[in-house]
């Protein structure tokens, strides 16, 4: 079977091996190529070769077509009680689902109602569950189970069968069976009681058996559907499984055997999902629909949801659908649509920021407010989350609906325990959580999370270490990325550096990079070094025209732009020059420093090997004389931004341009981080 989950199909497999029923081959299929997502896949849909039913004015390949055959599906619904009262929510929403869905039918597994009382309070459940379940566009039909029938009262007022006569004069009938295009379903009743006794109980064996008369029934009703495509029954109880079902099972499965038509069995119970198939026969257990759920493993059914079976004369397809995740193509509108991706690229206005002292203790407030900018009202959520413990919040959250048009804030108190700065220290993000409430569905709008402004006393940090360290990047995924806002250069001469030592070179590598239609960078593709700015209306290119660098060995590399030209360095050696003059367009992207700046401000091109002494100056400081540079860079009043990688706050670099700010722009992304210099 499919297991759907988060609106995906996801393969649920139960084992990579060949299964054959005993009418329809059911195999396991790797899902083009993707050997982890083997799933099961029926036999292909005959199709036929029919000109008849085809037309067009154009040759090409010739198209098959699907047999006309009288495919249809219907929905198997778990048990509705046993949980909260919220639960009937959910049983609502799955009627949503299926009205979106039309099967055939619908047809439950028992447990409709919390039960286990007296008739009046039976009868506002059973009217309660009706209620719901007539909103369906589709029939449905009801199997008993023992919250349905079970009676709990004063002692000596127990009527006799307790509830079966409620449910059969509100319900139906305690056992029948149905005909429907070809094929025929069986509803049981698995909660008789002892033969002897009439004791209800579903952890007694001797409760847990079908009546002579119910068995003799099933027997004549298998006889008047042998020439049935298929044959599906429904009862309560997986009393298959055995244990405190007992073995009574077995002479019910030989009967069911015996016919040779009978396709599958589905119960429900357990409140989780499983499959267990016998002889050729798919036994089917159901998880809920609003019972009690303990959501042990989600995605291997613990959860709300229901069957959808698909039948066709020779086989039939099992899905399984989780509750609420079918989506309403008819709700989707260009509004909603462009509501909801309004609010997803809304950004909440802080006010605000936490000071943090040289000894790492904070004490501070801050709000965020945010617009609904949408014409229906949001559900929102504001959570503060660190993963450092010496950080304390009130309140650590906030849910409101906000109205369309309406501005929310939310405050936040929030302090810190005195600690060292240290690479322990993280920092604090406000979590946002928006559902786009639609008439017949809560559309979730993707989590914010957006770290909440730090002023940090960090002078602790730009004490020079005893060892010198640089930043070691995978040539996958690391990098360090500066926001466009962290630093201001200025329109004019300036100059990139660092020092870089490859471990190898990729065709396309990008160094030190915020080129994207604009502003300037440093690349090392294939060990030629070179370097780019948007002067004027295009890029003005400085290359070494052949492979300089050298894979294991510590280079310094330099762009400069000195208001006439495009310069790049190599070991203080002027290797490549442009003229160009003008303004320099920029854009507000980050500068990305072990990788190519990418569209939206992601990393691309990355580099393999170490960086150090990241240095940008608004000045032009080398010119055309050769000149030997720095192994350690010092800062001046042209120094924009100057990273030794010798010292990390959390996940952030500091930039030893500056005492004092926010180091937060700076991040060490995917997996960077600073590591020992090997000389």
């Amino acid at each position: 079977m499919k297991l759907l989950s988060a609106r995906f199909a996801l393969a649920f497999s139960f084992a990579a091996v060949a299964f054959a029923q005993s009418r329809v081959n059911v195999v396991w299929q790797d899902n083009i190529g993707h050997q982890r997502h083997l799933h099961r896949a029926n036999p292909s849909h005959p199709t036929v070769m029919d000109s008849a039913r085809f037309t067009t004015n154009r040759t090409g390949a010739p198209l098959s077509l699907p047999k006309e055959e009288g495919a249809f599906s219907f929905v198997v619904f778990g048990d509705r009680t046993g949980g909260p009262i919220e639960g009937v929510s959910v049983l609502a929403d799955a009627v949503r689902d299926v009205n979106l869905l039309e099967p055939d039918f619908v047809i439950t597994v028992g447990d409709l109602i919390e039960g286990y009382n007296q008739e009046p309070q039976w009868l506002v459940q059973m009217s309660e569950f009706k209620e719901i379940m007539n909103k369906l566009i589709c029939p449905w039909f009801p199997v008993s189970g023992n919250h349905d029938v079970y009676w709990r009262g004063p002692a000596g007022m127990k009527p006799p069968g307790e509830h079966e006569k409620n449910y059969e004069l509100h319900f139906g009938p305690l056992w029948y069976a149905f005909s429907h295009k070809n094929c025929w379903f069986i509803a049981l009743h698995s909660d008789e009681g002892d033969p002897v006794t009439g004791e209800k109980a579903i952890q007694k064996p001797n409760c847990q058996k079908m009546s002579q008369a119910q068995f003799d029934w099933l027997k004549a009703t298998l006889d008047k559907a042998k020439g049935a495509d298929h044959v599906f029954l429904f009862l309560h109880h997986p009393r298959w499984l055995g244990g405190n079902y007992g073995d009574d099972w077995n002479k019910v499965h030989e009967l069911l055997k015996a016919a040779g038509n009978v396709t599958a069995v589905f119960a429900g119970h357990i409140h989780h999902m499983r499959y267990d198939p016998r002889d050729g026969i798919e036994y089917v257990t159901l998880a809920t629909v609003g019972g009690g759920q303990e959501s042990l493993v989600p995605d291997a059914g613990f959860l709300h949801q229901y069957h959808i079976v698909n039948v066709r004369k020779n086989q039939i397809a099992l899905a399984a659908m989780p509750v609420g995740e079918v989506m309403d193509v008819r709700e989707i509108t260009g509004k909603l649509h462009e509501e909801c991706a309004a609010l997803a690229q809304q950004k909440p206005a802080i006010e605000g920021r936490i000071r943090i002292e040289a000894d790492g203790s904070a004490a501070g407030r801050f709000s965020a407010s945010l617009t609904n900018t949408a014409t229906t009202s949001l559900y929102v959520t504001a959570t503060l989350d660190t993963r450092d413990s010496r950080w304390s919040f009130g309140p650590d959250h906030e849910h409101h609906i906000v109205a369309p048009g309406a501005k929310q804030t939310f405050t936040f108190d929030v302090a810190r325990l005195a600690g060292s700065l240290d690479d322990a220290f993280r920092p604090i993000e406000l979590v946002l959580s928006l559902e786009y409430l639609a008439p017949g569905h809560r559309y979730r709008v993707p989590e914010k999370r957006v770290d909440v402004p730090l002023d940090v006393d960090y002078s602790s940090l730009l004490a020079r270490p005893a060892d010198n360290h640089v930043l070691s990047c995978d040539g996958v995924n690391d990098h360090v990325a500066i926001d466009n806002d962290a630093f201001t250069l200025p329109d004019g001469p300036f100059t990139l550096e660092c020092w870089m030592r490859a471990r190898a070179f990729g065709e396309r590598t990008g160094l030190i990079t915020k080129t994207e239609t604009s502003d300037y960078g440093i690349f090392v593709s294939n060990g030629e070094p070179g370097f780019s700015a948007y002067i004027g209306d295009r890029y003005a290119e400085a290359k070494a025209g052949k492979a300089l660098l050298k894979v294991g060995q510590w280079h310094h590399v330099a762009g400069e732009y000195d208001g006439a030209s495009v310069r790049v360095y190599v070991d203080g050696q002027l290797v490549a020059k442009t003229e160009r003059s003008g303004a320099r367009r920029s854009n507000d992207l980050p500068l990305i420093i072990g990788a190519d700046v990418a569209r939206r401000g992601g990393a691309t091109s990355h580099f393999h090997g170490e960086i150090d002494e990241v240095r940008l100056s608004s000045v032009a400081r080398y010119g055309d004389e050769a000149f030997t540079p720095a192994r350690r860079f010092e800062r001046d009043d042209q120094t924009i931004l100057l990273m030794h990688m010798d010292r990390q706050l959390g996940p952030w670099l500091v930039n030893d341009a500056v005492s004092g700010g926010s180091p937060m722009q700076i991040r060490l992304q995917d997996g960077a981080k600073l590591e020992p210099a090997r000389d």
